[in-house]
């Protein structure tokens, strides 16, 4: 939806004001075409998604103990040099 004008209206619902997108016809399918196929999920992948967190959380848990215990320190940094004010530009002397 970037770079794309959306048409919407506003609806009240209850209390609330609800966005109602609105959609062009070139953007709607048509009924009397054939539908997509249904996709099966294969049977690894919440296999994989449960491996995947397994190794962040022990990546997170390497990282806390090369860190070492205990919260991180938080130094003040130094407060900035004051720069010296402008002054303005001296006009040429006229001969």
């Amino acid at each position: 939806m970037h770079g794309r004008e959306r048409l919407g209206i506003l609806r009240v619902r209850d209390d609330v004001l609800a966005p109602h997108l609105m959609c062009r016809p070139d953007e709607i399918r048509d009924p009397s075409e054939p539908a997509p196929p249904e996709v099966t999920e294969p049977e690894t992948e919440p296999g994989q998604a449960l491996d995947l967190m397994a190794e962040l959380n022990a990546s997170v848990q390497k990282a806390r103990a090369t860190r070492g215990k205990g919260e991180a320190e938080v130094h003040e940094t130094p407060k900035p040099k004051k720069k010296a004010a402008k002054q303005a530009a001296r006009r040429p002397r006229s001969a």
